[in-house]
């Protein structure tokens, strides 16, 4: 069964069909850079040119970096301002010639992909995955249950929003070395780990390819750490998951 899905980041939008018997993108995926000042029109008009760059005419599952219910995007930390209550659901379907479309948080897809088909598979207890890019996406797991729009990268590091320290744009706007920006994403994963007690941490993003730079200079959590297994395609897998759910 192919389903498609979108990721919407703060760099770029991303989307391809998805074999869900897999788990696995069906076809090379299709990016354009996010728009900025990334406004809804904008950022519609990018999910449209995707989605149409494979004449996709079935269901669509689009991720946002911020929290969603029901269709409706509630917070808009590294977009524009003009997302926060809005319909996006609507709007994207409206966008993309009346499919239905299901919205939800980048994370949390990220997540469900991850706990389904790859490093969260078969493991019980509390499970946090943590999208590192343009800022710092989570999605929190119990037993494989999902506990949605959590935005643990918003939590308060050393007085500042965590993301603005540990995240993958810190490190390059600040051109910190892998040894230096993997002590902040220690001390961020020490604070998440004191509130949460994890069994496992899954660090996702584009980062997720390099692991070997970084992962081994964490010191000091006791919950196992891993790379995500889907790496950056697993909001792709997610998005359409959630819009094969939501059809029923």
């Amino acid at each position: 069964m192919e389903i498609f899905g979108v990721d919407i980041g703060g760099s770029g939008i991303k989307g391809a069909p998805v074999d869900l018997d897999r788990g696995e993108l069906a076809q090379e995926r299709h990016k354009v850079l996010t728009p900025h000042p990334a406004t809804p029109e904008g950022v519609a008009g990018c999910v449209a040119e995707v989605v149409d760059a494979f004449s996709w005419k079935g269901p669509v599952g689009v991720t946002f970096p911020g929290v969603v219910t029901h269709g409706i995007t509630r917070s808009a930390a590294n977009v524009d301002q003009g997302w926060i209550g809005l319909d996006a659901a609507s709007l994207l379907s409206s966008r993309l010639g009346g499919r239905k479309v299901t919205v939800l948080n980048d994370a949390d897809a990220a997540g469900i992909a991850e706990i389904t088909y790859g490093a969260g598979r078969d493991v019980s207890g509390t499970v946090i995955l943590l999208t590192l890019g343009t800022g710092i996406g989570s999605a929190v797991f119990r037993d494989g249950l999902l506990v949605p729009n959590t935005e643990l990268g918003h939590l308060e590091l050393k007085g500042h929003d965590a993301e603005t320290r540990a995240s993958v744009k810190a490190k390059e706007d600040e051109d910190l070395s892998w040894p230096h920006w993997a002590r902040r994403l220690e001390k961020y994963l020490a604070h998440v780990e004191m509130l949460f007690s994890p069994d496992l941490f899954i660090l996702g993003g584009g980062v997720s390819r390099k692991p070997e730079k970084f992962v081994p200079l964490i010191e000091g959590v006791r919950a196992e750490i891993v790379p995500a297994k889907l790496q950056n395609d697993a909001g792709i897998v997610g998005a359409a998951m959630a819009a094969r759910d939501l059809a029923g």
